[in-house]
């Protein structure tokens, strides 16, 4: 695998922290490498890289069977209720949680189940996976009641033309995180940008970016 599409992403992480006043590696940078094979994921995690994201939790759990257990799984996509139990044990942190049913089933089974971002729809498109802003409170009260330990916020805004027009939704997510912050201290964290978009969500306030074509090209 070329590594040059990751050490340019590190390069524009590193400019976009000194813009926003960061101090290097404030930002988690996670890897998407959901539709590349386990050798592309290997090439990366030899040249030091930890942090893995995948949005299908067969496909997780199946490349988590092959590689090195210090690997940092995060769980990007949309997740079954069924198929909690196929990434409980071996994801970090849990993006999309968006709802009470999959709260229930991630709360459940062997040990404190793994940290968790609560996903918000924060353009409010009937498409897409994520709580509503407006119910974003009560879900996180249930969640934290269950004992999940919700760390952050994590958004999708809606595509647009150019890097600037997700600038709104993460300043957006940035309010309703120092707001829900106010009664549940521990959600401090933002899951925010993409490809085109990280150094928008780097200035709002990401503390998480989740890059996968800059990476690793396109999927085949």
């Amino acid at each position: 695998m070329d590594l040059s599409g990751f050490h340019e992403v590190v390069e524009r992480i590193n400019r976009a922290e000194e813009a926003a006043g960061l101090s290097a590696g404030s930002v988690t940078l996670v890897a998407v490498s959901k539709g590349h094979p386990v050798d592309a994921i290997r090439h990366l995690y030899d040249a030091g890289h930890r942090d893995f994201g995948e949005n299908r939790a067969q496909e997780l759990a199946e490349k988590a069977e092959l590689l090195p257990d210090d690997i940092r799984w995060h769980f990007v996509g949309s997740l079954q209720t069924n198929k909690v139990r196929l990434i409980r044990q071996t994801t970090t942190l849990l993006h999309s949680l968006d709802r009470r049913s999959l709260a229930g089933a991630w709360a459940k089974g062997i040990g404190r189940p793994p940290s968790a971002l609560i996903q918000v729809n924060v353009g409010e498109e009937e498409q897409k996976g994520g709580v509503k802003p407006a119910e974003l409170e009560e879900l996180a009260g249930y969640v934290v009641d269950i004992g999940i330990d919700i760390v952050g916020l994590m958004a999708i805004p809606p595509i647009g033309g150019n890097p600037e027009d997700s600038r709104p939704y993460f300043a957006r997510m940035r309010q309703l995180r120092d707001r829900i912050a106010e009664a549940h201290p521990g959600i401090t964290a933002l899951s925010m940008g993409m490809t085109d978009d990280f150094e928008v969500g780097i200035a709002e306030g990401a503390s998480f970016i989740r890059v996968g074509r800059a990476i690793f090209g396109p999927r085949h």
